[in-house]
């Protein structure tokens, strides 16, 4: 059995705001506080993270997840990367450098902002190690393996990587996918996407936008992420048809 769990599900600020700022969200519901989108998947001794956000030491606490073997990255925003110097402690506890997987050129953009993480210097000893994304690849530990298929996806004036594992598809930012990639999407079980706002936005899917996608992909399941202030879960439980909810902090599925 595969785990999946999502461990934020919140917009680039989360929720609510550093200034307590929780728009039209009712703050009595504790499923509107929204941590910075990462993700874990667990499949027997694996464990895999999507995403270093900002809150990726609470969500590895509250979610007491023991150990990373991988981290794939969607691409490079402060939203999904900032928290990379939270795996310290993973490459301590493993004495050997993380595997990261991201498309080419977030990859570069990586190795350049967090150069110390890669490559040491300054008293500091490389904990990552970073490797291309295939369009196909395996990852495995011990007797436990997934096989993921990875293909770009459109976000505002850059491209990030969808990951499709076990059923699932995972394309937490994004506005467009490219029709070929389509077949690939099709029938999955769960469909977790990008539904930033009501109204429309230049580098995110709406939630107009989002609804019409799954509608045309046909998963068993589809769960909303990136949620902004301006999305209530009860407001979304209440409208949405039944086969497509709201994600919350820590949702998990079992594959």
């Amino acid at each position: 059995m595969t785990k999946f769990t999502i461990l934020g599900c919140g917009s680039s600020l989360g929720s609510p705001w550093i200034t307590n700022y929780w728009g039209k969200l009712n703050r009595k519901n504790k499923l509107n506080i929204r941590t910075r989108c990462s993700a874990h998947i667990k499949k027997g001794d694996l464990s895999v993270i999507i995403d270093t956000s900002p809150d990726i030491k609470k969500q590895i606490l509250e979610n007491k997840i023991k150990n990373i073997d991988y981290v794939l990255y969607t691409h490079e925003h402060a939203d999904q990367t900032s928290g990379i110097f939270e795996l310290r402690p993973f490459f301590w506890k493993n004495k050997k450098p993380i595997n990261i997987y991201a498309d080419k050129r977030c990859l570069k953009v990586l190795k350049d902002k967090y150069d110390y993480c890669f490559y040491g210097g300054g008293g500091y000893t490389p904990i990552i190690k970073g490797n291309v994304t295939k369009n196909n690849f395996i990852l495995k530990k011990k007797n436990s393996r997934i096989k993921f298929k990875s293909f770009l996806i459109k976000h505002g004036s850059i491209k990030a990587s969808a990951y499709i594992f076990e059923k699932i598809a995972y394309l937490s930012d994004c506005n467009g996918i490219d029709k070929k990639n389509f077949k690939d999407l099709l029938n999955l079980k769960y469909l977790v996407i990008d539904c930033l706002k009501i109204n429309a936005h230049s580098s995110h899917f709406n939630l107009d936008q989002a609804i019409r996608i799954s509608l045309m992909l046909s998963p068993k399941i589809t769960i909303l992420t990136n949620l902004h202030t301006d999305l209530d879960y009860n407001f979304l439980k209440k409208i949405l048809p039944k086969n497509i909810i709201p994600a919350y902090d820590g949702i998990t599925l079992n594959v």
